[in-house]
């Protein structure tokens, strides 16, 4: 049985982002990706700021019901859907929780499939055409969606809550030297962390997936936002890392919290929500 970490987020912002709520309109659909069906819900208003698909995490995720409320309410059509194998929708699931690799180069790329299909559908949804479309996805959607976005022009912005830019090999390392230790930080330097993921020994053979070898190919702007007691992902070697990119002339910004960990976009933690679609407004 093939078993990794996985870095499961739990996305209920249960909270109002405007002082005055946007009426709205939610209706469930369905439809195709590489042969499967795949079922979610749009969540439409009559004006949106943009539109907005949610890109999943790790684990077995259904349809992020209750963010996405939250964003139409804050004058945003949303499409969000069930993960492949997962809830309503068809097909197989990958995870360790019934043995297989989630991060294999294959399964991510099929996920960005998904979400490619789903961009299509949302741009449908649409009414004005010049309206922004944009993903925003928690964890692991760091590696899914700049595949998606290289591969759909329809994608006009990006916005990631603690994704990763090193490699799926490079964050094994990390979370197995983190273990799960909310003390990690504690008891070790950033010196270590790194010189760990560099030259630890992998434990598993796959295809690697390295997200600034699509990053360098897209002219689209994007938003990550980042937790500075992260144990899932390495902040500062990442933020080093899009500080190496905007270098190169791309638009990527970060907005750090030093006080949070991985799950930056939890109800708790409002201000993450606020920064990231005050961003999407002055695209």
């Amino acid at each position: 049985m093939f078993k990794i970490f996985t870095a499961i987020i739990s996305i209920t912002p249960l909270f109002n982002l405007n002082a005055q709520e946007i009426s709205y309109s939610s209706k469930n659909l369905r439809f195709k990706s590489k042969g499967i069906t795949l079922s979610g819900t749009v969540y439409d208003v009559k004006s949106p700021k943009a539109g907005i698909l949610l890109v999943h995490g790790s684990g077995q995720e259904l349809r992020m019901k209750e963010f996405a409320t939250t964003l139409a309410k804050s004058g945003y059509t949303v499409l969000t859907y069930d993960k492949r194998g997962v809830g309503e929708s068809e097909g197989v699931y990958a995870g360790p929780e019934v043995g297989t690799n989630n991060i294999d180069s294959t399964n991510l790329d099929l996920l960005a499939e998904d979400v490619n299909a789903a961009v299509n559908v949302l741009s449908q949804k649409i009414r004005n055409k010049k309206t922004k479309i944009g993903l925003m996805g928690f964890s692991q959607a760091g590696w899914i969606i700049p595949i998606a976005a290289n591969k759909n022009k329809k994608v006009d912005f990006m916005v990631i809550f603690s994704g990763a830019l090193i490699s799926t090999k490079e964050q094994l390392r990390f979370q197995f030297y983190t273990n799960g230790d909310t003390d990690f930080w504690k008891k070790h330097t950033e010196k270590d962390a790194r010189e760990h993921i560099k030259n630890d020994t992998d434990r598993y053979e796959f295809i690697n997936t390295d997200p600034v070898y699509t990053l360098n190919k897209l002219s689209i702007p994007g938003l990550w936002i980042f937790g500075g007691k992260d144990i899932q992902v390495p902040v500062n070697l990442s933020i080093e890392i899009l500080e190496e990119l905007n270098k190169k002339g791309k638009q990527f910004q970060h907005k750090l919290y030093p006080d949070l960990g991985h799950n930056t976009a939890a109800s708790e933690n409002q201000e993450t929500i606020k920064e990231a679609l005050n961003w999407i407004n002055r695209l």
